[in-house]
């Protein structure tokens, strides 16, 4: 790769995790919304579910670009963020 594809790699990938974060911070609300709205446990497990879904997907780049940690371990950390996230989703559906 040249140095310059790679800069559009990078500025692409930025553009794609904020839209990520925005997207994902906007279900997260509403779930959270609904859960203070109804009071059921369910849609608050699932409000912090998708908060740590998107927390991960987000928290991979800025470990690479923000704080120089190794893409491997970015990776590893975002996809712990992103298991956690989907069993409490998947807990939430469970839950009555």
């Amino acid at each position: 790769m040249t140095g310059e594809s790679t800069i559009e790699i990078a500025v692409a990938l930025a553009v794609v995790k904020t839209i990520i974060l925005v997207v994902g911070g906007i279900i997260t609300y509403f779930a959270f919304k609904a859960y203070r709205r109804t009071r059921q446990r369910a849609l608050g497990y699932l409000a912090v579910g998708f908060g740590l879904v998107t927390l991960g997907f987000v928290l991979a780049g800025m470990f690479d670009l923000l704080l120089d940690v190794e893409l491997v371990l970015g990776v590893l950390l975002e996809s712990l963020l992103v298991l956690a996230g989907f069993l409490v989703i998947a807990y939430s559906l469970y839950v009555q």
